[in-house]
């Protein structure tokens, strides 16, 4: 037993730090709770008989994200909680982020788990329970104690203050459900290969603030584009937020028109020529092909669906200002979220494609000439040059139209979400709340300094 003790107490490493917290719901989800209660009664001849434990918050089913991300979306009154039950080895990962789960597994292992059931018919009374083992509403698990002793090593953080203090300038807004950040171009969403510096990383790193768990991300935007990203801070508001864009990419066509609707996303883009009408509406499928020999893929719109695979994408447009120089900026309104959809349907549909994008635009900027503009070009200078010095190699200031190479210029500049925390907490509250009656949460991200300059170049 004491070699096992030894064994339990070695240094693991760890992804979180801080104490056990309570995971029943999102509005705990920001404060760390330890509970220990009083030396339960054993039943069992083991050799933890007398010994002290580690008490578990009660198990209390949790609101069901996906659910009322759908009925927040079609603004019904109903709510669902998640399965009244759950396995033993789920409840403890989720009560208790901090610990590695391999060790988790071997308590279970050496059947050092209690349950203390909740049926108040049966004399309350630790049993041992087994990773796969259901426990049901008010069910407590015990650990043994000497997991409080663990030695917790703390979440790498490869950030230095300067870094921190970056990525919490972009935050926009935040409440105990969202985070909203103003991505800067260049920086990319997710990781992957030969990415060192993500933002789901950064997030994780420095926004998480008071909260165990970090953010998570619910939608995309293309590294080189900018502007509004939405974080759920919870598993619960995460999988809500999820849901509502799901269910506007399923709902697009009921959408259309529609200046009502609950998830509004506006970009602002600046293309080479100009629409054929000032307004209008973009519903062609987009489809994945390959090119270069199987090196690389690229997205289309698909002329024929019924041959190739494809996904329904719609987009509305107008435009916002025309310029004598051949670039027309557009406000354009994804209906659904398909990849690359607004960079495809501007450069295929329209025939004008965003300034910057090589990918589907690299005809058109065969023949780019770029605007020279004597009088910003001392300050556009010093301005690259300060823009150098900004933490993980961005630059912001180089890449307008005075340019000779520039930058992509594709931005989320407003988005309308409904308010998930309000919702969240109400629901929690009375059973009885009309979730139609969700107030909105209206964001709004400037434009990154390159593209302002874009844009005072065309108005002068």
């Amino acid at each position: 037993m004491l070699l096992r003790l030894i064994n339990l107490l070695s240094p693991q490493s760890t992804t979180a730090c801080g104490g056990v917290r309570r995971c029943i719901s999102v509005l705990h989800v920001s404060r760390s709770y330890y509970a220990t209660g009083k030396e339960p009664k054993e039943n069992d001849n083991d050799d933890n008989k007398g010994g002290r434990w580690f008490t578990l918050p009660p198990f209390t089913p949790a609101l069901n994200g996906a659910a009322l991300g759908k009925e927040i979306y079609r603004g019904r009154a109903q709510t669902k909680s998640d399965a009244t039950t759950i396995t033993a080895l789920k409840w403890v990962l989720l009560c208790c982020p901090e610990l590695p789960r391999s060790l988790v597994q071997k308590l279970f292992r050496l059947r050092q788990v209690r349950r203390e059931s909740s049926d108040v018919q049966q004399e309350r009374k630790l049993k041992r329970v087994a990773a796969k083992d259901s426990i049901e509403v008010g069910d407590r698990i015990c650990l043994p104690i000497t997991v409080r002793e663990v030695p917790l090593e703390k979440q790498d953080c490869h950030c230095n203050k300067e870094e921190v203090n970056f990525v919490r300038s972009l935050v926009l807004h935040k409440d105990p459900a969202i985070v909203v950040v103003n991505k800067p171009p260049g920086m990319p969403v997710q990781g992957g290969v030969g990415i060192k510096n993500s933002l789901d990383e950064l997030a994780a790193t420095c926004l998480s603030y008071d909260y165990s768990e970090p953010p998570r991300l619910v939608h995309r935007l293309d590294r080189d584009s900018s502007g509004i990203l939405v974080m759920g801070r919870t598993q619960t508001s995460a999988t809500a937020l999820h849901s509502i864009f799901r269910e506007k990419t399923f709902g697009a066509k009921d959408d259309i028109g529609n200046e009502e609707r609950i998830l509004q996303r506006r970009y602002w883009a600046l293309v080479i020529g100009s629409p054929r009408r000032p307004k209008g509406l973009i519903s062609a499928p987009l489809g994945k092909v390959v090119v270069d020999n199987g090196k690389s893929d690229r997205i289309t719109v698909i002329d024929n669906s019924q041959n190739m695979s494809s996904q329904h994408a719609i987009t509305e447009y107008r435009v916002i200002k025309s310029s004598c120089h051949g670039f027309t900026w557009l406000e354009l309104s994804p209906l659904t979220g398909r990849k690359h959809q607004l960079r495809v349907h501007c450069a295929e549909v329209l025939g004008t494609p965003i300034v910057g994008d090589l990918k589907y635009g690299w005809q058109a900027h065969r023949k780019w000439k770029h605007l020279p503009w004597p009088n910003l070009e001392k300050k556009s200078n010093e301005n690259v040059s300060k823009g150098k010095t900004l933490p993980f190699g961005l630059d912001l200031e180089s890449g307008s139209i005075s340019e000779k190479h520039p930058r992509l210029h594709l931005h989320c500049k407003q988005m309308v979400l409904p308010d998930v925390s309000l919702a969240l907490r109400n629901v929690q509250c009375s059973s009885d709340y009309d979730l139609s009656e969700v107030e909105n949460l209206e964001f709004v991200a400037p434009l990154p300094p390159y593209m302002q300059r874009s844009w005072v170049i065309l108005n002068s």
